[in-house]
């Protein structure tokens, strides 16, 4: 060890207690060739849901990771990449087991989380491990003050506050807006960005929240009829709402079927994915949506991307798989930064001058919370030829 990194280190063992030496100990040589590489490999581990109602978006985080190894040469920061994916599930308990499994085997970093329930349950053992996390999708509000806890995607709460004042500016004085979202981590996040940056005290949102049941896997066909039922009695405005996946799917449909016609908005997961597969044009074009990212951004690292993605699987790539991409990104950047004497530790030092991402969401940076400072787009569902698709209005705002 250098003097420069033994004093690094001191400086450390304060704040991260005796043990951060301990999970320092087992390092990853450089053995490095004339052109920067090394053939010592790296162990890195992924949590994404392999089983159960999460696996659509766990299959993208794991594609998302694995397309950055294959356009580098299976490589990260020079060094062969050992990528050894454990199965979150769709519980708390079965999240926890693959962060357990993950330590146990000893892997330089972790990436990777579905839910902001394991975020959540995780969140000690992970500092505790001394383990840098950089995970690419679950990103409670409540997750703060973090030491190995990087996030590569978003905090739940900011895609409900770049739509806001863009639905503010097109919803006339005395009309209302009927927000809907299931009582979970990430509805509560969703409702209190969306309800903080359009104005708490505006009499368009004056209306209480209309709170479903949280339902995991895939809900039944009067899952929220009662919901719709008072959607459609308060006569609306607008709807603001947050679902994915299935929900999403089943929600818009009854919404339709309830002859329900006038606009929607929602933080971009509600069209995400394989949604709009399922949907007919009538019960999706229009909708309005923000996110991070958007598959037709015109930027030189997502041309590379998502011309890449749709070779390898055939489909659009969605916000997931872009944010497990850049988590790969961000980690060859750290292990490079890392150098000779790469551990757990130095490579967690690392991350802190991991510096501008070149992403195809376009170019973001870590923030002093260790999430990305970063762009919103605003996206409306419309036909690109026979299908739906998501498509670039323009941006919305800048945060983090």
């Amino acid at each position: 060890m250098s003097q420069m990194d033994r004093r690094q280190a001191l400086r450390l063992l304060g704040a991260l207690g005796a043990t951060g030496l301990a999970a320092a100990c087992g390092r990853w040589s450089n053995s490095e060739t004339g052109d920067g590489l090394s053939d010592e490999p790296v162990r890195i581990g992924m949590i994404a849901a392999q089983s159960g109602a999460y696996k659509a978006i766990g299959d993208e985080m794991v594609r998302g990771f694995q397309l950055y190894l294959d356009l580098n040469d299976q490589r990260l920061g020079g060094h062969p990449v050992d990528l050894i994916i454990a199965d979150e599930g769709d519980t708390v308990q079965s999240g926890t087991a693959a962060l357990d499994n993950l330590i146990g085997k000893r892997v330089l970093a972790l990436t990777g989380v579905v839910t902001s329930a394991v975020m959540s349950a995780i969140r000690e053992k992970v500092e505790q491990s001394k383990i840098p996390l950089i995970s690419s999708n679950a990103s409670p509000a409540t997750l703060q003050s973090v030491v190995y806890i990087w996030r590569t995607s978003y905090i739940n709460d900011e895609p409900g506050r770049a739509l806001a004042p863009y639905m503010a500016q097109r919803i006339p004085a005395g009309g209302r807006i009927a927000i809907v979202a299931p009582d979970y981590d990430a509805g509560f996040d969703a409702v209190q960005g969306f309800r903080q940056s359009f104005g708490e005290s505006d009499q368009r949102i004056a209306d209480p929240v209309i709170w479903t049941s949280y339902i995991k896997g895939k809900p039944g066909k009067n899952a929220y009829a009662t919901v719709i039922n008072q959607v459609m009695a308060r006569d609306p405005e607008a709807v603001y709402c947050f679902f994915s996946g299935d929900s999403a799917v089943e929600f818009l449909k009854r919404l339709h079927e309830a002859g329900y016609r006038k606009d929607i908005y929602a933080p971009g997961f509600l069209t995400e994915g394989t949604v709009l597969d399922q949907l007919k044009v009538a019960e999706a074009e229009g909708i309005v949506t923000s996110l991070n990212y958007s598959a037709d951004l015109n930027n030189a690292a997502n041309r590379r991307f998502a011309s890449a993605f749709r070779k390898a699987h055939g489909s659009t790539p969605t916000t997931y798989a872009m944010a497990s991409y850049d988590a790969a990104q961000v980690l060859d950047k750290g292990i490079r930064l890392a150098g000779n004497d790469l551990t757990s530790l130095n490579l967690n030092l690392a991350l802190g001058r991991v510096g501008q991402i070149d992403s195809p969401r376009g170019a973001w940076q870590f923030n002093q919370p260790r999430t990305p400072q970063q762009k919103w787009y605003l996206r409306r569902v419309q036909r690109d030829g026979q299908v739906l698709s998501n498509v670039l209005i323009n941006e919305l705002a800048t945060l983090g």
